[in-house]
């Protein structure tokens, strides 16, 4: 039987969600995106595990965890994004889908995020939306695992 779990990650900084820059970030915390991601996997009949860290090996321990457990991932890598070709390397490993969310457009900051190392080993990419962006990435991957059936 194919698996009913979404990995949902979180990266460095983003346990401060709802205090760290609230004019970028928004005033919802970590656990309000993560309450999103639950309800619309639970209105697909999935379950959501989550991890926060800011250390880069807990993010890839998790990663190699999901292999075979997981039908997809949904990660916020935070400033990851940019330089972290360990996690890249990790989620190339994973045969799951995989969507990459951020809250703000990186491609709208400054010129050091325009980079997503993560980006090339991802299924899609989910940028700029705020909050509602881990909805849309939850439903991307719901819909991919649905037309690989």
């Amino acid at each position: 039987m194919p698996s009913k779990l979404i990995l949902v990650l979180s990266g460095p900084n983003l346990n401060l969600l709802g205090e760290r820059e609230p004019d970028v970030y928004g005033k919802a915390t970590l656990d309000d995106h993560v309450a999103t991601a639950r309800e619309a996997a639970a209105a697909a009949g999935y379950e959501v595990d989550h991890l926060q860290s800011n250390s880069e090996g807990a993010l890839i321990d998790a990663i190699h965890g999901a292999r075979g457990r997981a039908a997809a991932i949904v990660f916020n890598p935070g400033a990851f994004t940019h330089y972290a070709h360990a996690l890249a390397d990790a989620l190339a490993a994973y045969d799951g889908v995989v969507v990459e969310v951020h809250l703000s457009n990186p491609a709208a900051r400054e010129s050091w995020r325009h980079t997503s190392v993560i980006a090339p080993v991802a299924t899609g990419t989910i940028a700029g939306f705020g909050g509602t962006g881990y909805r849309l990435a939850v439903q991307a991957a719901l819909a991919l695992l649905e037309d690989s059936q």
